[in-house]
């Protein structure tokens, strides 16, 4: 194993306006804008009892050989273990803790700064001999229908792995037991259990690309059944789906990345194939979010086509409605004005006047039958020609 770095004798300075207070009853404040998330979120008080150090434990061969309570007791077992490793998990530390690790360890301080403020993109940097590691996990809340996203910070020295947590996911006291479980994996030093933590970190994908699976063939099945609330499900999806995208594409930069310095760092060559394993996991995992994506756009394509031939259908439906509705009014029409000649005859010569000359006509009667014969039949022939009977 490399020898211990030199340890700093004090923190590291931090550049004005970058890192804000920090400590019990407060968290670590928002990213800025512009680091990869979603936006500003809003903080979260922490718990007055809140615990910051998950797990600490100095292991040497790969067994763990001292589970210290506090940082400063981390620090003073791994002074005494030339030949060992320390596995520190933390979630949501407050400033001074992570100072005291940067000052013990030799961290940078942009590091530091990034893993106080989260909210950032998935990385991978190298700071001399420490990388400097930056997850999204994920996870799929089936009860809701969404998908949880939490971020971890990664640091990995010659003799030492911190991990910080922002979120619930993932779950690494697994990922410790299962390296407990191996000491041979365990003893190739801190590089093995960053692959633990990284194929922790894909695996938990999984979970996600099948509900997400299941959730497109139901959105599938809604849009050909006309489902008025399946675009809102559509787009929400589609929201998640670009957050999943942002957490699994740079993986595949980064792991290979890591295979890059295989030969310049000595990675033991078992520990090369297990990352190359997830590699190949991540990558499948990244084009599977590709065509989850596309298939979605295609899906919101689908369903505004069909939603426009439904609205085409009904507008026909109604044109045609009031196209009969306008023959029948027609009809009536055109009865009613035939029907109004006689009538209007027949009241003119009710009326009773004494003055009215063809009152005493002997030819009155029939005159007044043929007029309104007359009347009605060109009526009738003209509405015919027009075709409104």
């Amino acid at each position: 194993m490399p020898e211990r770095p030199d340890r700093r004798p004090s923190p590291p300075a931090k550049r004005p306006g970058r890192l804000r207070p920090s400590g019990p009853g407060t968290t670590p404040p928002p990213g800025a804008p512009g680091t990869g998330s979603a936006g500003p979120e809003p903080a979260t008080p922490v718990p007055p009892n809140h615990r910051s150090v998950i797990d600490s434990a100095v292991y040497r061969d790969g067994l763990r050989v001292a589970s210290p309570a506090t940082l400063a007791d981390t620090f003073r077992q791994l002074r005494d273990q030339p030949d060992g490793m320390a596995w520190i998990g933390l979630h949501r530390p407050t400033e001074t803790e992570l100072h005291s690790l940067a000052s013990e360890f030799n961290l940078h301080e942009l590091a530091v700064e990034d893993a106080l403020e989260a909210h950032q993109r998935p990385k991978l940097e190298r700071y001399g001999a420490t990388l400097f590691v930056v997850l999204r996990a994920a996870r799929y809340l089936d009860a809701l229908e969404e998908v949880e996203f939490g971020e971890l910070h990664v640091f990995v020295g010659p003799d030492f792995l911190i991990t910080v947590r922002h979120g619930g996911a993932p779950d690494l006291s697994s990922v410790r037991r299962r390296m407990e479980e191996n000491p041979a994996l365990l003893s190739l030093g801190p590089e093995a259990a960053l692959y633990a933590i990284l194929d922790a970190v894909v695996d938990g994908y999984a979970p996600v690309v099948a509900g997400v699976q299941t959730d497109i063939d139901e959105i599938e099945t809604e849009v050909f059944r006309g489902d008025p609330e399946v675009s809102r499900r559509i787009y929400e999806l589609s929201r998640e789906m670009v957050e999943f995208q942002r957490a699994t594409r740079p993986l595949v930069g980064m792991l290979h990345g890591l295979m890059a310095g295989f030969a310049k760092y000595g990675t033991d060559e078992e520990l090369q194939r297990y990352l190359r394993d997830v590699a190949d996991h991540v990558t499948h995992t990244s084009e599977r979010v590709d065509g989850f994506r596309q298939a979605l756009t295609e899906i919101l394509t689908v369903n505004a086509t069909l939603v426009s031939q439904q609205q085409n259908a009904e507008m026909r439906a109604l044109a045609e409605a009031g196209f009969e509705q306008n023959e029948e009014i027609k009809k009536i029409s055109s009865w009613a004005a035939i029907l109004f000649a006689p009538t209007l005859v027949g009241t003119i010569y009710g009326m009773n006047f004494e003055d009215m000359p063809e009152l005493k006509w002997a030819g009155g009667y029939p005159f007044a039958i043929l007029l309104m014969a007359v009347v009605c039949v060109s009526l009738y022939v003209i509405f015919k020609k027009r075709d409104w009977l």
